[in-house]
């Protein structure tokens, strides 16, 4: 009966050693970030590799640092009649300048790593295609450059805060949160006059209508309002223009601040007593020794 049906042959699916591929055998980061290599003329093509590992790759390649054999002996060859050669103080003009030994070419390490991001504009001169035209290497090593928003400027924009990127993070955070703290303290500083002031006079704090329709909403928010109106530092972060609820105009905020002041001002009022006190009694006492008076402020100090 076999002979009347063809047998199904069974295909052996070999995976493709291409790391990027889709359908390639699962290799281990480790690996990979282990065997990278250095050479730019001899790499792996960031696109080859799989999107889920090509920021550790470019990270371990950042790390790694450029290709730059300072050292080596630059071969000479014949361009235009002249025997030219790839020049080490290059490297120090242009950071981003590799050098491929295998290849006696010049590459960019930015763009190999994160050109691939954007739209491909331009030529692929310092990435995949070899470029040694040693005559012309200045020129093109600017003209690769190029403006403010080209690939080159970008990809190395994006190079840098893949490198520093919690760093970037922890200095917003940082100076949001200074910039709170700022503006909080501006906040409290204006609330803190207002009080004095309504309690120097004797001046009651809350009115009979304190909503936003009220034409006199109390002592306390319409000096408020009247500092605001004079201060554009202040005007910035009270009443209406406060973050969220640190506007500081509630009743119960209005008691802990008055309560503070108080708290300070008994304070003041008890040192300036208990100086008075001592300077008094050391007064009387000019012929006790010191230890007895040491004993007396002590027993002051212990029965109050």
């Amino acid at each position: 009966m076999e002979r009347f049906f063809k047998r199904k042959l069974s295909t052996d699916s070999h995976s493709p050693s291409n790391p990027g591929s889709s359908n390639a055998r699962p290799i281990e980061v480790d690996e990979i970030l282990a065997n990278l290599q250095a050479d730019p003329g001899l790499r792996t093509r960031m696109v080859d590799y799989s999107p889920n590992i090509r920021d550790e790759i470019r990270r371990a390649y950042l790390q790694k640092g450029h290709c730059q054999p300072r050292s080596y002996k630059f071969p000479q060859t014949n361009q235009s009649g002249i025997n030219r050669r790839f020049n080490a103080y290059w490297f120090d003009d242009h950071a981003w300048l590799e050098y491929s030994i295998a290849k006696d070419a010049a590459f960019c390490l930015h763009c190999y790593l994160f050109k691939s991001n954007f739209d491909q504009v331009g030529g692929d001169a310092f990435t995949k295609v070899d470029f040694n035209n040693w005559k012309k290497a200045k020129e093109r090593f600017n003209l690769h450059i190029g403006p403010v928003g080209s690939v080159h400027n970008q990809a190395r924009e994006v190079a840098y805060n893949l490198m520093y990127q919690t760093t970037h993070i922890e200095t917003i955070v940082i100076k949001q949160t200074s910039q709170a703290r700022t503006a909080y303290r501006t906040c409290l500083n204006a609330s803190l006059k207002c009080t004095r002031y309504l309690l120097r006079q004797g001046l009651s704090f809350h009115g009979h209508d304190e909503s936003a329709q009220s034409s006199n909403k109390g002592n306390y928010l319409e000096l408020l309002q009247f500092l605001a109106n004079h201060d554009e530092k202040v005007k910035a972060v009270v009443l209406e223009n406060a973050r969220g609820n640190l506007k500081l105009i509630a009743p119960s905020i209005q008691k802990d601040l008055v309560n503070s002041c108080a708290k300070e001002t008994i304070g003041l009022n008890l040192s300036d007593v208990k100086y008075r006190y001592f300077s008094i009694m050391v007064d009387e006492t000019r012929d006790v020794s010191i230890k007895e008076q040491m004993a007396m402020v002590l027993r002051y100090v212990n029965n109050k």
